[in-house]
This record gives structure tokens, sequence and C-alpha cells, in this order.
């Protein structure tokens, strides 16, 4: 007896099967915002050399004023402010605003007071895969890292500590019997 078998389902064909299978892994696996976040930790990297450890942390976009770190009871703090660009544009009106008023107060009693508004508009945010906002990172560091010769730089967005070894401190030493 010939067995048949029935199927409900309708056939797909290949490439479609194929085409939303690859969608389904392509698909962002970030959830998106319309919001910045208020703060944020930055990707570090560390890295061992012959003369010390290296720090690296990704801040994209920020200046060495906004970025500051301190040395506390053996814990290196790195701490800094990257702020939104609405909350530029925000504070960038509020000043045009200040500077308008004071126009309007300094000008001559006998001529109309005339003020003009020329603040730009404040972005929206349609999607933010960015961070903004404060951020803090602290790292102990070991006894073996020479506290008075850390050095720190930030170029292309990446601020690279470098924590040379102690040289005078012995980590290891081999004792002889006699």
């Amino acid at each position: 007896m010939a067995t048949l078998l029935y199927n409900t389902r309708p056939s797909l064909r290949p490439s479609r099967a194929l085409s939303t299978m690859l969608a389904d892994m392509l698909r962002d696996s970030q959830a998106p915002t319309t919001q910045p976040t208020l703060t944020f930790i930055p990707a570090a990297d560390i890295l061992e050399t012959a003369e010390g450890f290296e720090l690296h942390l990704a801040l994209p976009g920020l200046k060495k004023e906004a970025v500051h770190i301190e040395f506390i009871d053996g814990q290196l703090m790195i701490s800094g402010d990257r702020p939104n660009p609405t909350a530029a544009v925000k504070e960038a009106a509020a000043t045009a605003t200040e500077a308008n008023t004071m126009e309007v107060n300094t000008a001559d009693e006998n001529k109309p007071a005339v003020v003009t508004s020329e603040a730009p508009a404040a972005p929206r945010f349609h999607r933010t895969e960015t961070n903004y906002g404060s951020f803090t990172r602290s790292f102990r560091l070991p006894d073996t890292v020479n506290v008075k010769a850390i050095s720190a730089e930030l170029n292309d967005g990446i601020l690279r500590v470098v924590l040379p070894f102690d040289t005078e401190k012995v980590t290891k030493q081999h004792i002889e019997i006699r």
C-alpha cells in the first residue's frame, strides 16, 4: 500500500525562507531608544607590557578638559561628562536669550526695543545608540605600579593611561640557600 503525505502548510520558496532567516539574524540586537542616557560606562582595555600596564578608555568626542583622573586609596578614578547635543543647543539658546536681554537693556532709550529670537531649535532624537551623560570608572591598582609616574593622554577619542611598574619594589626574588 502506498503512503500519501499531505502538507497543510503552504510551501515556501527556499529563497524566501533564507531571506527571512537572514533578516532575523541581522536585526538590531539593541533596542532603539529616543532619549539619551544620563550616565554611561565607557569601554576599557587593559594591557600589560614589559614596562607596566596600559589602560585604554573609549571616550569619543570628549575634550581633555572634560575628563578628570585621580588616584585615591589605591584606586585610579576616571570621571567626566559628555553632554548630549540637545542639552548643548538648549544651553546655547539660553545664552543667546540672556545676550538679547542685555542688548535691550543697554539700547538707546529713544529707539524702540526689538528682540529677535534666533536661537536654533533643539534637535529631536529618532534613535540613540551613542552614550551621553556623566561617567565614572575606577580601577584598583596593584602595589607594583609607580603611582608618581602615571601619565595620560587623550588622542582620537581614546584615553591612554600609562601605569609603569615600580622598579624599586621587589615583587619576586629567588633566595639561595647557603
